[in-house]
């Protein structure tokens, strides 16, 4: 998109400028309407809020980017929270955090067949978030660490707040 002589956004504008020209950009085509004109109907009046395009706090975004883990870590990340994303794994956690139990107790507390269960703590052991022992033919399991319980609490008070915050 040409900007000519409009070079120089409030940050709020840029963020619209990308939303509406790539949502509306069909429409502008087809009208004899000028993008450029129709997003730039303000003019700048305070030199701190607005920015050269195209990068926005080129500073701030090259400290970010230096802070930033490598691509590798951040999706392994991704895949650790993936499997936060199955409510019954989260239950599995949950009771497992309170107590060490057997697939027997985890199928009875969750009145879930032992195959689902045991389906579902594979998972979570892949995930390295339980771990297992044996005692002779029961094998118990686990949260692997406290890591686990902390993540599961904070996801919970934050869904309390959240809960809080609408009333």
């Amino acid at each position: 998109m040409h900007l000519g002589k409009f070079h120089r956004f409030p940050l709020q504008a840029c963020i619209l400028v990308y939303e509406v020209y790539h949502i509306y950009e069909y429409m502008f085509m087809y009208q004899n309407v000028d993008l450029e004109d129709a997003v730039m109907a303000c003019q700048p009046d305070d030199q701190d809020l607005f920015c050269d395009l195209p990068m926005i706090h080129e500073e701030a975004v090259r400290r970010v980017f230096e802070l930033l883990p490598r691509e590798d870590r951040t999706a392994g990340l991704a895949e650790l929270f993936k499997v936060f994303g199955d409510p019954t794994r989260v239950r599995i956690l949950q009771a497992l955090g309170h107590s060490e139990l057997c697939v027997c107790d985890l199928s009875a507390l969750l009145a879930m067949s032992q195959s689902a269960v045991s389906h579902q703590l594979r998972i979570l052991r892949g995930a390295r978030l339980v771990r297992n022992r044996r005692e002779g033919r029961v094998i118990y399991y686990s949260l692997i660490d406290d890591h686990v319980k902390t993540i599961l609490d904070v996801g919970s008070e934050h869904l309390a707040e959240e809960a809080e915050s609408e009333r």
